[in-house]
This record gives structure tokens, sequence and C-alpha cells, in this order.
């Protein structure tokens, strides 16, 4: 009986190490905010939102078991003034990365080999943004 008990709780935490190890949690739904950052999560993406940019993740974000995370997304410059109609946002690829630790984030923006920003956010609260509009 002992033996017994013994592999099912082998077997039942060597099922969570393969879990933690390829970044089974995603990272819970709410806004997180910083300076000059806002960002919403979903369970299956994200909506930042900058000064005077915005960006998108489409896949939820999963953090390894040291916090840490990289994922593609999407950035796009904004401007002040009027948006004219016929104006398409010029949006580019881009990669999120960073770290969580507990209800804090460490967010790094890059598009290509350019780092765009590094900023910290807290979960739950509100950003400070100054949108250029």
């Amino acid at each position: 009986m002992k033996r017994l008990l013994l592999i099912a709780c082998c077997a039942l935490l060597g099922s969570a190490v393969l879990v933690a190890a390829k970044g089974g949690r995603t990272l819970p739904s709410g806004t997180w905010g910083g300076e000059h950052v806002s960002l919403e999560v979903s369970n299956k993406s994200a909506m930042l939102e900058f000064d005077c940019a915005h960006g998108e993740i489409t896949r939820p974000i999963k953090p390894d078991a040291h916090g840490r995370f990289n994922v593609p997304g999407t950035f796009t410059m904004e401007h002040g003034g009027p948006v004219l109609r016929d104006e398409k946002p010029s949006s580019s690829p881009a990669r999120y990365s960073g770290q969580v630790k507990g209800d804090t984030m460490n967010l790094i923006v890059t598009r290509g080999k350019q780092k765009l920003g590094t900023y910290t956010l807290k979960r739950g609260e509100a950003p400070k943004l100054m949108k250029c509009r």
C-alpha cells in the first residue's frame, strides 16, 4: 500500500513539474499599469497602450517556472493631431519579453534589434499614460 502511494505521489509530482517546465500557467487576466504603459491581459491575448503607441499580443502569456516570458506581438506608433480618414496605422512585428515576480512585471519591448523601451508594471495598478493625441 505504501509503495502504491509513493508511486502515485511521484507520478503526480512528475506531471506537475512537466506542466511548469512547459510554461503551463498563463498570466492571470487583469490590468497591469506603470509609467507610460498599460497592459490588459485576457486568457488568450493582451493589449498594450503606451504614450504614443499601442501593441497587441495574440496568444496567452505563459511565464516559465522563473516567471520569464517572451512572446511575439505587434507595435503600432501613434502621433498627435488629427488622423486622416484613409490613414492606415503602421503596425510592425515586435517582441514582448520580461519577468513576473508576484504582482510586479518587468517588460522589455523590442522591434527587430531595436529596444523600444523597458517598463515596470504592477498588477491592478492604474497606468500613468500621457497620450500624444
